[in-house]
Formats: structure tokens, sequence, C-alpha cells
């Protein structure tokens, strides 16, 4: 397992402290709400593998539990990456559905793609492929753990990510 908040990289010649992607806490909170969801046990850290193949442990900062829903945040740590988002509670919400695909959405907090040129059609949550891609195979794993032959829906959210974006690019 690595501790990207650890783990350094030199840059020029400067040392800088390794963080994690929003996407990653994305997917931390998704497979921790789904191992809450499925399970009927509070998730309290997850193991998530990354697109490079390494291994991290996260710990969920935030759960609220209903009997068809669970919600679970990550704290955000960008590193010494200067990202707006550096310190709010990413999170998702994940639902049961009657469906037998999994449904990944963005709520509050998380834009929409408003122009074509993103990797997401025009409407869609602002969540680019690769966080897709994590979050889908993270509940998927735990899907196929608890043997769960339903659709989930997961709504990924930021309760303070709108006021962050207004200080960004974003509503332009």
């Amino acid at each position: 397992m690595i501790d990207y908040r650890r783990k350094t990289v030199i840059k020029g010649q400067q040392e800088l402290r390794c963080g994690y992607t929003t996407g990653t806490c994305a997917a931390a909170a998704a497979k921790a709400a789904a191992v809450t969801l499925l399970s009927g046990e509070i998730c309290r850290d997850v193991s998530l593998q990354l697109p490079g193949g390494e291994h991290i442990i996260l710990e969920t900062e935030f759960l609220e539990c209903s009997e068809n829903c669970v919600k679970c945040g990550m704290i955000k740590d960008a590193g010494d990456d200067p990202d707006i988002t550096n310190g709010l509670l990413i999170c998702a919400a994940v639902e049961k559905t009657e469906g037998e695909t999994i449904l990944i959405d963005g709520g509050m907090g998380v834009g929409r793609v408003t122009k074509p040129g993103l990797d997401q059609p025009v409407g869609a949550a602002a969540i680019n492929s690769v966080p897709r891609k994590m979050i889908h195979e993270a509940v998927e794993d735990v899907r196929r753990q608890y043997a769960w032959e339903k659709g989930l829906k997961v709504t990924v959210f930021i309760p303070n990510g709108k006021e962050k974006a207004e200080k960004t690019l974003n509503p332009m």
C-alpha cells in the first residue's frame, strides 16, 4: 500500500508532496458507500486501486445511512498541488435500483458539461472518463463481492463545490 500523503516527487528542484485527485476521492467514497449499503456494516476505510496499479487506503470522513441509500465522503488532500478542491469533502451517494447496471451521475457541487469538447456529452455530469471508470470498477467489485445482481446508482456530490467553483473559470 502506498501512502500518498507521504509520497513525494521532484519537480524542477522542488520536492512536492503527492495527494489524491477528486476522482480518486469520489471512487473511494462510492466504494465505501456501496460496501456499507450492501453489507449492512459501516465501512470506516476503503482500499482502492489507482489507474497506475498502486493501492491506497482512504478513511471515511462522512457517513449517512438510510434503508436504500448510503452517503459517504472523503476529505480531499491534493498534496502540494494548488487545487481549489483541496480540503473539501468529496462524497458519493449509492442507492439500490431495479435495473441491472451501475449508473453514475453528479449532484450538488458537480458541474455539467455545457459545450462539446470534453470526453462526456453536453448535459452530462462533468466527471471525466478515468474517474468514471474508477468509480464503476470500485462499485462493480463491491457488487460482485456481495452477489448483488440488481443495479446501483452513484451520485457524486461536493457539499461546498458550487461556492468553490465560483472562484474558478468554471462559471464561464
